[in-house]
């Protein structure tokens, strides 16, 4: 199953009146735009290439409805002519782009699109929107897969994250980038990742007793609990859990673990291991959630903490050191003629480009060039790809596990020094002579 469509009314305003002056004046050659990142937010050194799918998924299905029309027309900003080319409009371009998760790095093009120029300005708000979230919560979660070593991540963060599009999209970001699974059930349907969760404060307190709640909470459950135990006093919750466990294993069942929500989870955790592991419940797991990013995990982690896996929510689901991108959507190319933008502080390069990485023998990174997509480099693998071709995707989709190991197998070859949470060095990446040259002459 995938999401619904969007619809090419999810666009800027301006996108629409440049495109009606664009057909008033005959403009109508193809143009390449290069979606790229400007530059890192703090404390990053990579990112993670997210979103391709929901982009190809609604470049297939363009076209303006019949209501669209109606609405665009009640605006009395657009003449007849150019609704009625609005109307027959399909996107019929060809799209280049890098793998869903991929590492890249700032300045390197994770998508161009080539188009009639009208199709490709109105995709501009979609394609930066789309990418631009999907991109963010893969690297945030990549960042916490790394500081939690072989640690499981779940993602709890529903409740918080921005509107219900984010929901289901920060769920499968955090998936692509090695999370075992997510407490949204929609996002669970949607796109196939497994379904994880435990109980509520409510739950507890709307029994007589914490052993009471824990006790319902099996019969119902009896080989999928996970108790929370830090309603009134965690160490004395951990208590009755573990009674409660022990009575669980007459009847054959066994309790999963226990989950820590507030406190000093390192030292609290500590001593509920010892309370589990002296009622003969050492195969039960610690559980922590609770504010966690990839900074108190790691913390967390170094202060000895006896936790088997974490919960992660508000601050991975709307990355909340580093809540945006500086992600662009830039022509580079219109009518055969190869053009830049000279802003102070935001030129861009001119040119179809291709990214080429060059790895060592055992497949680790060692630098990236950024050059024309014209060019071969022997030495080095081209990560653009071609994926849609006269607006019709060239392959089926792949998996989302598909994507997982890609990712995985990506960030591998990425150095720990890369890693870095606090002040990583700066990734290697050069423009070819060619690319360099091309600037030149535009």
């Amino acid at each position: 199953m995938t999401a619904q469509a969007i619809g090419p009314l999810f666009t800027d305003l301006y996108e629409l009146t440049m495109g009606a002056s664009y057909h008033q004046h005959g403009l109508v050659s193809d143009a390449t735009f290069s979606l790229f990142v400007r530059n890192y937010p703090p404390h990053r050194n990579y990112f993670v290439a997210a979103g391709l799918e929901a982009i190809l998924n609604e470049l297939e299905g363009f076209r303006f409805s019949g209501s669209d029309i109606d609405y665009l027309k009640r605006t009395a900003l657009f003449s007849d002519r150019f609704l009625a080319y609005l109307k027959d409009l399909r996107f019929s371009g060809e799209v280049f782009a890098m793998p869903e998760g991929t590492i890249f790095f700032p300045g390197e093009p994770v998508l161009e699109i080539t188009a009639p120029i009208i199709e490709a300005q109105i995709l501009e708000p979609f394609l930066l929107n789309t990418i631009g979230l999907s991109s963010m919560i893969a690297t945030k979660s990549a960042r916490c897969i790394h500081a939690a070593g072989n640690r499981p991540l779940i993602d709890f963060s529903l409740r918080r994250t921005q509107g219900t599009d984010a929901g289901l999209k920060v769920a499968r970001s955090s998936y692509l980038a090695g999370f075992m699974a997510t407490s949204n059930v929609l996002a669970g349907k949607t796109y196939g990742i497994p379904v994880s969760g435990t109980m509520a404060h409510s739950y507890v307190t709307a029994f007589n007793s914490e052993s009471e709640a824990f006790s319902a909470y099996s019969r119902t459950f009896p080989d999928n609990s996970i108790f929370l135990i830090d309603t009134y006093d965690t160490l004395e919750g951990a208590r009755q859990a573990a009674a409660v466990a022990r009575e669980m294993k007459k009847t054959g069942h066994s309790l999963v673990g226990v989950r820590l929500d507030s406190g000093n989870m390192a030292e609290l955790s500590r001593n509920v291991r010892k309370i589990l592991d002296e009622a003969g419940l050492s195969e039960v797991k610690i559980f922590a959630s609770g504010g966690f990013d990839e900074y108190k995990i790691s913390a967390i982690i170094a202060d000895g903490a006896c936790i088997d896996a974490f919960g992660v929510g508000t601050k991975v689901g709307v990355s909340a050191d580093a809540p945006y991108l500086n992600i662009v959507y830039k022509m580079v190319k219109f009518g055969g003629r190869n053009v830049r933008k000279l802003s102070s502080g935001k030129a861009t390069l001119a040119g179809e480009k291709q990214v080429f990485r060059e790895t060592d023998t055992d497949g680790r990174y060692l630098k990236d060039t950024v050059g024309l997509r014209s060019e071969t480099m022997p030495k080095a693998a081209a990560l653009l790809e071609p994926v849609m071709t006269a607006g019709r995707c060239l392959r089926p989709h792949p998996t989302l596990s598909a994507i997982r190991d890609r990712f995985k197998a990506n960030f591998a070859c990425l150095n720990d020094r890369f890693k870095s949470l606090d002040t990583p060095p700066a990734y290697p990446v050069a423009l070819s002579p060619k690319l360099e040259t091309l600037q030149t002459e535009s």
